[in-house]
């Protein structure tokens, strides 16, 4: 057994007074035990000993003689592994056949068993309270219950099922005072003793137990043979005993969110809590952000990450992004349809209180900077052409025959500069988005929405402020003569590309302007294609959903093809303005965003003749084309728009580079100091493009979504057009669906070639997953 080192004050009696516990070189013992050694005894009574000097000092000399051989002990703290039976005086127990432990399973479970025979040098085979036979190493052995030499393995069960009986960890709270007392290490045996009155193989068995399940009130000191416990001190326990009660109030404060978080589940889609309702209270809202975070990737610590996952594992589910997204939607706190890029993103959908109250500043101003300068042309007819569902409207045109038979366009741009100063609240908010974000549920604007569509964008019937580029261009389409100034100009049609085609159809005599801009147009693509310019334009999806946190919400989609007249008119004017800013730039020294395009590696785009125009050659071109480039100081060639130089100017209301050129030209205009030098509009630049990567990808991701989405409401056994643009694999395909402007791959059947049209049904469409299964038909 192992024994306690005894102080002076133990072997001379000396005690606290109000203790009425007696102290042997064993341990602890009743009050009415008595010290025994050899053939001499010493009573303690009421403080008064027995004075024999000489027996004394005999006693004394035999402790000392004990605390010497006995073995070095190094403590360590914490709760640690019993590797080896307690054994007496340093005395090693040796392993027999009978003899009852407890042991490591492999899957980490500690068992009890009965030793049956060695197995090898060093294990043995054991028979465990399961009826299970195993072969153990001694690493594995965590304790040799004391006094029984052979037990029969049937007896095992019920040794291990009257032991779980007498386990009470609050007993350990007694025993620990007791030990405190004397701040000394103590043995299983002693400690047995003092908490069950005995020592016998059960007691030892629970109280051993009790201790390696104990992490309050005693560590761990290990001998080379043997394990002894040391008492935690005072302030040690209470720190654990105060760590354990927060811990039951937050598993009591889980176990109350897991059980709302079942009714909510249990409840009607239109019944269920408002998202509001989960951020009240703190405690709730710090679970419920904890999930959202995960759901989204974007844990902002392992702890936010921890409380997330000690949720999915008290509903029993994955702790996954995955099975986050799925509760939050079974909770009525995401909609089913949510976008969770948008959340992954951090895309802001809403102005910061700054910006908007900058903008509140900007609207209540009605003086112009530049009203000493700016061109009145409200006499023009003005065109204002866009997609149906165009919130901000940054471009407008304008058209004329002049007397010798020329044409001269004005491209008229909305003039946010004049709103806006560099280095501003709202100029510093429109860098931190980049661009606006269209999805196919909401918009997010670049600039508050109140100052973007009163103040910024053109407007039917309205004076607004435009820097207007005019251009007059020669028979064959080049610029003969060009000139960028600030205007007022009065909107007189706003016109969908629909619309638009349409009264170019109908060619109406009083709408002769319009057909001025479709031949200005047409001069401007044979010019720019005998230049070398390349069509790399794809049919495009338009999708609007409305009520998107309906689960069954309403989506209008149709697919906007480029070659239609009105959306070519408008690109070649687009590319005209952008082009006359280039060459403006360069022509004053203006550093701007010059964009250009390199040659690509195929110098003869001829290769690509065998492949019908459209979708499959323009797949192909985009194949080989190289990376767009910037400079900052001079134009660029831009070789497949055929031109000699580029900026895009034409949306400052949404995109932040147009808005960075606008700043310059406005200063040059005004004969100020331009407000940013080259290295300046690149870094300006580079972070705006960082952004606007981000939104192109949300708005990819998410009209993917709705389309899968529309597919899936669609007649199981509809068919689709299908052309096909590339081959992958052998046979393996990539189709682009017509009706819905939709890329996928497909197995399509021998003889076909790209540029081919074929029919597919749809097998599977799962817009979360984001998958899609065709089959050719």
């Amino acid at each position: 057994m192992a024994t306690r080192a005894m102080n002076l004050c133990s072997i001379l009696g000396v005690f606290h007074h109000s203790s009425s516990i007696r102290c042997n070189r064993l341990g602890f013992v009743h009050p009415d035990s008595r010290f025994r050694s050899g053939n001499m005894s010493l009573s303690f009574i009421g403080g008064d000993q027995t004075r024999m000097h000489q027996s004394l000092v005999d006693l004394v000399m035999e402790e000392l003689q004990l605390q010497r051989t006995r073995p070095q002990v190094s403590s360590k703290t914490g709760l640690t592994s019993v590797k080896d039976a307690p054994a007496e005086k340093g005395e090693k127990k040796t392993l027999q056949k009978g003899v009852l432990l407890e042991f490591e399973k492999d899957s980490k479970k500690v068992v009890l068993g009965v030793a049956h025979r060695p197995d090898g040098k060093k294990n043995w085979m054991v028979y465990d309270q399961n009826g299970f036979i195993s072969s153990i190493r001694p690493q594995q052995i965590r304790y040799i219950v004391p006094g029984i030499e052979i037990l029969e393995y049937s007896d095992v069960a019920d040794f291990a099922k009257k032991a779980e009986e007498l386990l009470d960890p609050s007993i350990l709270e007694c025993a620990w005072l007791e030990v405190l007392e004397e701040n000394q290490w103590v043995a299983v045996e002693e400690i047995a003793q003092i908490i069950y009155g005995n020592t016998g193989p059960l007691e030892c068995y629970c109280t051993h137990v009790l201790l390696s399940r104990d992490d309050i009130y005693f560590d761990t000191v290990e001998t080379r043979d043997s394990v002894v416990y040391e008492p935690r001190p005072t302030d040690k326990v209470d720190e654990v005993l105060k760590r354990k009660m927060i811990e039951e109030v937050s598993k009591k404060e889980l176990g109350d969110f897991v059980q709302t978080l079942i009714s909510a589940k249990a409840m009607p889609h239109g019944s269920k809590p408002a998202k509001s309702t989960w951020l009240v209270e703190a405690k709730v809202r710090e679970r419920i952000e904890a999930l959202a975070a995960l759901a989204t990737d974007n844990c902002k610590s392992e702890e936010q990450r921890k409380i997330a996952k000690n949720i999915l594992k008290a509903m029993r589910m994955s702790t996954t992004s995955t099975a986050a997204v799925g509760l939050l939607m079974d909770i009525g706190y995401f909609p089913i349809h949510v976008n969770l890029d948008v959340l992954k993103y951090n895309i802001g959908t809403e102005h910061n209180y700054k910006s908007l109250l900058a903008a509140e500043q900007v609207l209540a101003r009605t003086t112009d900077p530049d009203k000493h300068i700016r061109t009145d042309l409200t006499s023009l007819k003005v065109f204002a052409i866009d997609v149906d569902e165009a919130d901000e409207l940054d471009d407008a045109l304008s058209a004329t025959r002049l007397s010798d038979g020329r044409i001269k366009v004005w491209i008229h741009v909305a003039d946010p500069a004049s709103w806006v100063e560099p280095f501003g609240t709202l100029d510093k908010e429109a860098l931190h988005r980049g661009t606006s974000v269209y999805v196919p549920t909401d918009t997010f604007s670049m600039f508050p929405e109140k100052l973007a569509l009163e103040k910024m964008s053109l407007r039917q019937g309205e004076l607004c402020r435009a820097v207007s580029v005019s251009v007059v261009l020669d028979n064959d389409g080049r610029i003969m003569e060009y000139a960028v100034e600030n205007s007022t100009i009065k909107p007189t049609y706003m016109l969908t590309y629909e619309s638009a085609t349409e009264l170019l159809y109908l060619r109406l005599e009083e709408e002769e302007e319009l057909q001025l801009l479709s031949e200005a147009a047409s001069l401007r693509y044979k010019w720019r294609h005998d230049r070398g310019a390349i069509d790399l334009a794809m049919p495009e999806a338009r999708i609007k959903v409305s009520d998107p946190d309906n689960p069954e919400p309403t989506i209008s989609l149709y697919v906007e093809q480029h070659d239609n007249a009105a959306r070519r008119l408008v690109s070649e004017m687009m590319i005209l303005c952008n082009e006359v800013i280039a060459d403006f730039g360069s022509s004053n020294n203006i550093p701007l965003p010059y964009r250009g395009q390199p040659q690509s590696n195929i110098s003869d785009f001829s290769v690509f003749d065998n492949l019908p125009a459209g979708p499959a050659r323009s797949v192909a071109y985009l194949r080989v084309m190289r990376a767009a480039e910037m400079d900052f100081r001079a134009p660029l060639s831009h070789v497949t728009l055929g031109v000699d130089g580029y900026v895009q100017f034409t949306s400052p209301i949404r995109r932040y580079v147009d808005l960075l050129a606008h700043f310059q030209v406005k200063a040059f205009l005004r004969g100020h100091i331009l407000p940013f030098v080259a290295e300046e509009l690149e870094a300006r630049t580079f972070i705006a493009h960082m952004h606007m990567k981000v939104a192109r990808r949300l708005q990819s991701t998410s009209l993917r979504y709705w389309q899968l989405e529309y597919l899936t409401r669609q007649s199981k056994d509809k068919t689709y057009r299908a052309l096909i643009l590339r081959f992958i694999k052998d046979r393996i395909a990539t189709l682009l669906l017509l009706e819905v402007a939709l890329q996928a791959t497909c197995e399509v059947s021998e003889g076909r070639d790209a540029g081919d049209q074929i029919k597919v049904i749809v097998k599977i469409a799962h817009p979360r997953k984001d998958i899609l299964l065709l089959e050719e038909v």
